[in-house]
């Protein structure tokens, strides 16, 4: 039998309402809502999705039903999928019940299950490691002997934009089930269709290990900033009951900024810059979603023209500023690396510069637990925290003498380089599978010739 699975045995799709798509929007070339006329590559041809994997929708169980949350049954949200683009994803912000998914047309997808965000956040994908459900905002594609997931994984993350373009509506961009039902993939025999995906997935298992020394690397510096409290438990420090060590000043954030020849500063919002203002390859503009612990997450950042960053040059970043979201999740900070100064401080971001402070040691001072929770509980606003320049110049800061913040700062330095350096080299390896990701999809770079490019940085 051809691996191209005509023959797979198949569970009914089972979403209902009206039949597929019957016109053609044709894509980058690997995706289309209905079949193209265009000619294939060798060894490649365009198959119906729904004749190689089963779609299936989900469902937001009732939110009045305290007993359908909270549960052991994983539930995947738009969130999950904007946090974990392209990604294997194991663990949920959310879960339901048993019951939850009893009473709502949920349902339990097996892992491997590849879930493409149709609402809202459109052309976001990730793979189910376990059993999961998701919510309605996805249209989800358990595949069959024909099509590998991983290799869909990368489909749609090479079409992103294209699934983006078939969506519409006038208060909602939405691919309704109609197109999606009408999805039409270029694909190779499932032999190559493995190759190929073995080939880009080196370059994201290279990149999870680097996250995961990067995430070791952040305990490390936790431990070197805790033996520095030793001196004085930081807890009652921050609340003024107990007295400083010899040689410790008292201050607040703002105060330190002023005496250093810092600031602290708002990212340009308002009508400085709209949704039209950005553009696909630019000057990046750091927003409060691309702000993680103590980094910068490039992963679907903005950007602006030259033009823009000159007409808004007081809000570029500079290396050593500290970078927090106004709002949300008010704890999140980033320091800004040498390879990203004169990016935007963006709409939503606060910034501060400390000036002649080592920078370094600031931004994980900001980091304690005692620290954090101070701004979150300063933090204004009845539903939504909010933070503002002038509660972050109010953060107070207790600061060793100057031989110890030294010294802090030299240990520090050798273990964010090293994370520092992994970061930039996992934008180097993403670069590298997104270039090699659209030509080995159109069969215009064959998998022996992407190995050998591989190798040379796996």
């Amino acid at each position: 039998m051809s691996s191209w699975g005509g023959s797979m045995p198949r569970t009914e799709t089972r979403t209902g309402g009206r039949p597929a798509a019957t016109g053609v929007i044709a894509g980058q070339g690997a995706l289309s809502v209905g079949r193209p006329a265009d000619p294939t590559p060798a060894g490649f041809r365009w198959v119906r999705l729904t004749d190689v994997a089963r779609l299936e929708s989900g469902h937001t169980p009732s939110r009045s039903k305290p007993d359908y949350w909270g549960g052991n049954v994983p539930w995947i949200g738009i969130r999950d999928a904007t946090g974990n683009h392209g990604r294997v994803i194991y663990e949920t912000k959310q879960w339901i019940t048993g019951e939850g998914l009893a009473n709502s047309s949920a349902r339990l997808l097996p892992a491997g299950t590849v879930c493409l965000s149709r609402t809202a956040s459109v052309g976001y994908v990730v793979t189910m490691g376990i059993p999961m459900a998701t919510s309605q905002d996805f249209v989800n594609w358990v595949c069959g002997p024909g099509i590998s997931p991983t290799y869909l994984r990368y489909l749609f993350l090479a079409e992103q934009e294209t699934v983006r373009r078939f969506a519409h509506g006038s208060t909602h961009q939405t691919v309704y089930f109609p197109e999606a039902k009408a999805f039409h993939v270029c694909l190779p025999e499932r032999s190559e269709q493995q190759a190929i995906a073995e080939v880009l997935g080196a370059l994201d298992d290279k990149i999870a290990l680097n996250e995961r020394i990067i995430d070791t690397t952040g305990g490390f510096a936790r431990a070197v900033m805790e033996e520095l409290w030793d001196k004085g438990a930081i807890t009652s420090l921050v609340r003024r009951d107990a007295a400083a060590p010899d040689g410790w000043r008292r201050m607040t954030l703002g105060s330190l900024c002023a005496t250093g020849g810092g600031n602290i500063q708002t990212g340009p919002f308002g009508s400085q810059l709209h949704a039209s203002d950005y553009v696909s390859s630019g000057i990046p503009s750091v927003m409060p979603q691309n702000i993680g612990e103590n980094r910068i997450a490039e992963d679907g950042i903005a950007r602006i023209t030259a033009a823009d960053a000159e007409r808004l040059s007081k809000y570029l970043l500079a290396e050593g500023d500290i970078v927090y979201s106004r709002r949300g999740d008010v704890k999140r900070r980033a320091l800004v690396r040498k390879y990203e100064a004169g990016w935007l401080c963006g709409t939503g971001c606060l910034r501060i510069r400390v000036g002649a402070m080592e920078s370094l040691f600031m931004s994980y001072y900001l980091g304690e637990p005692e620290i954090q929770e101070w701004i979150a509980q300063h933090a204004v606003g009845a539903t939504m925290p909010n933070l503002n320049t002038a509660i972050l110049g109010e953060v107070p800061v207790v600061l060793p003498p100057g031989e110890d913040v030294r010294r802090v700062n030299e240990r520090l330095s050798g273990i964010d380089g090293m994370a520092t350096h992994l970061q930039h080299e996992n934008r180097t390896l993403a670069d590298l599978r997104d270039t090699l990701l659209p030509q080995l999809l159109s069969g215009k770079l064959r998998v022996k010739d992407a190995v050998r490019t591989v190798e040379e940085v796996v």
